[in-house]
């Protein structure tokens, strides 16, 4: 019987292959050769029509015990080897527990928020306290509540963001209906004195927008605090006082200050707060532009209108009212020479700080 033979020798030959077979891939090969759709024992076992009738059973049978050896023998060495794989998977992944830990890279507060804080410790430590509000505001705080008049240059949208509508159409009629985002958080301290007898004493951090092209010294978005004294007695002596005691506790007890007088719609009278340079220490260098100081603040005595329209009687109280930007005061006490290298992102240049 010449098909039997050829069905045992196939069986050998396959067990042979099996057992060579070095891995899970390699065994599928085999199985498919043999068993698959074209596979040898397959093509035998769909041939059994054109066996004689006398040798039907015998091949039949031999192809029978064939195909259950060779499926035995497959799940088996499946076995072994799946058992190998994982073991040598595990092995390639396993983790030696006595080699050092990888340490966690700690992050750091960001110079700016590190420079907010300092500041409104230096103020908290003489008895202000922190007032906030909101980033979106009415026209009548931001602007008609300090004294601005609907005609100065600030109210115009070429310094202002102002939130729209859905059709994209800002209301045509100005005052309290018309919302923006903030200018300067200056809207606080009449939000505040509208809302608290005197006396106050506050400061009002937080962020403000204005339409500006980000160069070296301006931002559209930057973060301000600002400060308000109310009460009886106050004088423009406090104001100095205070701006001086504010730049030796930020920027060293041996710089000097100076106030110039400037203009401001809600302040009279009103000055520009200057340090010394830090860089020449006062003798002129290219950072002070050849002057000795740098500008910090702005700052005057709050106007008797703004205590108007606040329903403050400025025959009985009197106030003065600061405001700085914190990334400049952080470029200033480091000496950072552009503002937008706080807001790039670059940890070489953050974690210096």
């Amino acid at each position: 019987m010449a098909i039997v033979d050829e069905l045992t020798t196939l069986q050998a030959g396959t067990l042979a292959a099996i057992e060579s077979a070095a891995d899970t891939t390699a065994l599928e090969k085999v199985r498919v050769a043999v068993l698959g759709r074209s596979g040898t024992l397959t093509g035998y076992l769909r041939s059994m029509g054109q066996v004689p009738a006398d040798q039907r059973a015998a091949v039949g049978k031999t192809a029978n015990i064939v195909r259950k050896a060779v499926e035995g023998a497959l799940e088996v060495r499946k076995h072994a080897l799946e058992h190998a794989e994982l073991d040598a998977r595990m092995a390639a992944g396993a983790v030696d527990v006595t080699l050092p830990g990888r340490a966690q890279q700690v992050g750091t507060r960001h110079l700016i928020s590190r420079i907010t804080d300092e500041i409104s410790e230096v103020f908290l430590g003489i008895g202000y306290t922190v007032a906030s509000g909101t980033e979106v505001e009415t026209d009548y705080y931001n602007f008609e509540a300090l004294n601005t008049p609907a005609d100065h240059p600030a109210r115009g949208m070429q310094d202002t963001f102002y939130v729209v509508d859905r059709s994209g159409d800002v209301a045509a009629v100005r005052g309290e209906s018309d919302v923006l985002l903030r200018t300067q958080t200056s809207g606080v301290q009449a939000h505040t004195m509208e809302n608290q007898e005197p006396p106050i004493y506050i400061i009002a951090p937080g962020k403000v927008y204005r339409r500006d092209v980000a160069d070296p010294s301006h931002l559209p978005q930057f973060n301000q605090i600002e400060g308000l004294v109310v009460d009886k007695g106050i004088t423009f002596g406090d104001l100095k006082g205070t701006i001086d005691y504010f730049c030796k506790q930020i920027f060293g007890e041996d710089r000097k200050t100076r106030l110039r007088p400037h203009y401001f719609p809600f302040t009279e009278p009103s000055a520009e707060a200057d340090v010394s340079c830090g860089i020449c220490h006062g003798k002129g260098c290219r950072f002070c532009k050849g002057t000795g100081w740098v500008e910090v603040l702005g700052c005057g005595m709050v106007d008797p209108n703004v205590f108007g329209y606040a329903g403050i009687d400025p025959e009985v109280y009197s106030g003065f009212a600061f405001g700085m930007g914190v990334e400049r005061i952080a470029c200033l006490k480091y000496n950072v020479p552009d503002l937008r290298m706080l807001l790039e992102g670059d940890m070489r240049f953050l974690r210096q700080f």
